[in-house]
């Protein structure tokens, strides 16, 4: 059995030491609600058990509540990064991924596919509301198994071989998900940026629902919130991933104030917030959050006048000097963390692309090779950035336990050479007179490289590896279409080559799921037909007839039944060196600097970290409740 039930660091769930709730400092913004008697205190609105985070153990300083922190965003949609950088999950990441209990008191493992749940005692909504087993089986009974709500059934994540979970509550307190086999999966998923859910308040979200509302007043409610069902309505009025319901009660730090359509969105702390630093000071330690809606195209420009007090979204590393050269007029900083994606930019031949000529050449591997090994990864990492990446195919980065030097250096030298002899091999040897290699058809050796044109940065390398390929004989050239349009296209078959980031989670622990390194969705752009046949669960798309796609299908099944962490590296060791071997996406630079701007006053924001949507949801693991403001000079 394993057990949760942490008392160290960033993950202690344990009693204050030292200092009582009942005399802890409650927060000045509260105020006037304390003073009127409309806000119970500190004591009243903290789980009896509250998660201590110790920032001294984390090297960081206690600090005040109290201040307004500005972001910037580039559209209204965008208010999704709130509770990704909030990061209050069930169970989370620290900032050394590992996984513990957050918004859970404690959790048990048994055999790999028994999991229970403790939830802590007095956690209540920020509506002030308990927070209960009633909560999850709200969510398991009312939506999960409502097939108004969900007509495809349950989620895939809450599956096993096809077979969904045992719910059970067992009291109050604590619930209980079991299989019959392991699901080494469930626990990380919990751990996303956008986690499965697993719960919702129920004593607000029952007035939306048919098994709980009365059909006139259900009519009612649509016709307010301009749906045409009580079941659009339910999910317009639920949705956590994007906080645009002020009403809706939730768990994170800050609470929406604002509905859209808005100019400015405006987050408030949330009373009942679960954690508090080792002082008993309840956290977050910024009452306000503001996001001010901006062109994404201005952003840098905004940031770079003082405009936000923490901003990572919409800027990048070429706007480094810029932004750094600002420091000497606005009272910010700006700090240079590691992106942990496989590699910045990456070349996606499709594998189910429609032509069965180019579908043919890459499928083989000597030609994934040969266009990988026609790249001048260096000339890019000096150029582009300033020799600061780190030159590499598209694998793990060495700040994860599954790195390996023979992943980021296979087939990643500059060898044209080599990869002129591996095109001729392949059957593309005849040329023209200027030296362009022609198609076993007759047809110029064309490639069109798809991007969805938001990054400068690809375009950029994009323009050096189109004279690397020259030199090889090939042609590339780049078309720019919109992100849903091209990634539908991609799906029909009818891109040939994509450009994107590499892998989406660099740093992986083995207890990770390496979803990412067989099909497993849609939106894998190398191979997208068989990855909607896996996302499907088999009933769209195609099944992969390549043999080591198969075998990295198998292997990813294999660790879906694993037990033991050491299974899981095992396998996550084999599935690595397959797809370094095989080439089926190709790196360029990893280890990419992502600018992180923040107010000269604003602490405890890491000078160096590691910034990605996986697996540190952004700012997330390195907890911005925890972020504070010196007062004013």
């Amino acid at each position: 059995m394993i057990t949760r039930r942490r008392t160290l660091a960033l993950l202690a769930s344990a009693a204050l030491p030292g200092k009582s709730l009942a005399k802890a400092a409650d927060s000045p913004f509260l105020k006037d609600q304390l003073a009127a008697g409309t806000m119970p205190d500190l004591a009243q609105r903290l789980p009896r058990s509250p998660r201590v985070i110790d920032l001294g153990a984390m090297g960081r300083t206690p600090g005040r509540q109290g201040g307004t922190l500005r972001m910037l965003i580039g559209g209204q949609r965008d208010v999704r990064y709130i509770p990704i950088h909030s990061y209050a999950r069930l169970v989370g990441y620290d900032q050394d991924l590992n996984l513990g209990p957050d918004i859970l008191d404690s959790y048990t493992v048994d055999e790999g596919r028994i999991f229970t749940f403790h939830l802590r005692d007095g956690h209540k909504w920020s509506d002030g509301s308990d927070f209960t087993s009633d909560d999850f089986a709200y969510y398991w009974n009312d939506v999960v198994m409502n097939t108004s709500l969900r007509r495809g059934g349950p989620p895939m994540d809450l599956k096993v071989n096809g077979v969904v979970a045992k719910f059970e509550v067992l009291d109050r307190l604590t619930v209980r998900y079991s299989w019959d086999v392991p699901a080494p999966h469930f626990l990380p998923r919990l751990a996303d940026p956008i986690p499965q859910p697993l719960m919702l308040p129920a004593a607000y979200m029952r007035q939306f629902h048919a098994n709980h509302q009365k059909p006139d007043i259900l009519a009612e409610l649509c016709e307010r919130h301009r749906v045409t069902t009580w079941a659009r309505l339910h999910k317009k009025m639920s949705r956590q991933n994007r906080p645009e319901n002020p009403d809706l009660p939730t768990l994170g730090p800050w609470l929406p104030k604002t509905a859209p359509p808005a100019e400015q969105f405006v987050f408030e702390r949330n009373p009942f917030y679960h954690r508090v630093d080792e002082n008993g000071t309840q956290l977050p330690y910024v009452d306000r959050v503001v996001l001010n809606v901006s062109s994404t195209e201005i952003i840098t420009a905004k940031t770079a006048t003082g405009e936000s007090d923490l901003q990572a979204t919409g800027i990048g590393f070429p706007d480094y000097t810029l932004l750094k050269e600002a420091e000497s007029r606005y009272p910010m900083k700006v700090s240079l963390w590691r992106r942990t994606q496989g590699s910045s930019v990456t070349l996606l031949p499709n594998l189910n692309y429609k032509d069965d000529v180019w579908r043919g050449l890459f499928q083989d591997v000597r030609v994934r090779r040969a266009l990988s090994l026609a790249i001048n990864r260096t000339e890019i990492n000096k150029v582009i950035y300033y020799g600061l990446g780190r030159e590499s195919a598209d694998t793990v980065l060495p700040e994860s336990p599954l790195f390996k030097p023979e992943y980021a250096a296979a087939w990643a030298s500059h060898d044209p050479d080599q990869a002129n002899a591996l095109l001729d091999a392949a059957g593309l040897q005849n040329r023209d007179i200027y030296g362009r290699r022609l198609l076993p058809d007759g047809r110029p050796a064309h490639i069109t490289i798809e991007s969805s044109g938001e990054s400068t940065l690809e375009t950029d390398v994009l323009e050096l590896i189109t004279d690397h390929y020259r030199a090889v004989g090939l042609s590339l050239f780049t078309r720019v279409s919109q992100r849903d349009i091209f990634r539908s296209r991609a799906t029909g078959g009818e891109v040939m080559m994509s450009v994107w980031q590499g892998l989406d989670n660099g740093v992986p622990t083995a207890d990770m799921p390496p979803t990412q390194l067989a099909p497993s969705s849609d939106d894998q752009l190398q191979w997208p037909v068989w990855g909607m046949y896996y996302m499907s669960a088999k009933t769209s798309g195609k099944a992969p007839d390549h043999s080591k796609v198969l075998e990295l299908v198998s292997l990813l099944g294999d660790w879906k039944q694993t037990k033991t962490a050491e299974e899981r590296a095992r396998i996550w060791d084999d599935m690595l060196a397959i797809r370094a071997d095989q080439v089926f996406s190709i790196g360029t630079v990893n280890g990419a600097l992502q600018p992180i701007v923040r107010s000269s006053r604003l602490r405890n924001v890491p000078d160096e970290a590691l910034y990605g949507f996986k697996p540190t949801s952004y700012l997330g693991v390195y907890l911005p409740d925890t972020f504070w403001y010196e007062e004013e000079p």
